[in-house]
C-alpha cells in the first residue's frame, strides 16, 4: 500500500510541477490562469490521495476519518478551484486586460 500511495503523491508532484511550468512559461494573465487551475487540482487530488491510502495503511477508526477529511478537502477545493478561476478571469476582463495575439497575426474585422 506504500508503493500505491507514493505513486500517486509522485504523480501529483509531476502536475504540481507542470502547473509551475505553466504559469511560468505563458505569455498572459488570461493562458497562465490555465495550468493555474486545471494542473494545480489534478496535483492536489493526486497528492492527497495518496495520502489518505498512507494513512489507511492502519487501519483504524481515526484512520479511516482522517483518511475521509482528506477527501473532503479534495471535494471542497474541486468546488471552489474553478470559481475562484471564473472570479479572476472576470476581474481580468473588468480591469480591461487585452489576451495577447502571436506576433504578426491580427484580428480580421
Amino acid at each position: 500500500m506504500t508503493i500505491t500511495a507514493v505513486i500517486f503523491i509522485v504523480i501529483g508532484l509531476f502536475f504540481f510541477t507542470g502547473g509551475s511550468i505553466g504559469i511560468l512559461r505563458f505569455p498572459d494573465f488570461y493562458s497562465r490562469l490555465h495550468p493555474a487551475g486545471k494542473l494545480d487540482s489534478m496535483g492536489l487530488f493526486m497528492s492527497l490521495t495518496g495520502m489518505g491510502i498512507y494513512i489507511l495503511q492502519d487501519f483504524s477508526l481515526s484512520a479511516v476519518l482522517t483518511s475521509l477529511k482528506i477527501m473532503l478537502i479534495v471535494v471542497f477545493v474541486f468546488i471552489t478551484s474553478p470559481t475562484a478561476t471564473h472570479a479572476i478571469v472576470d476581474a481580468g476582463v473588468r480591469a480591461g486586460l487585452e489576451p495577447w495575439t502571436a506576433p504578426g497575426k491580427r484580428e480580421k474585422s
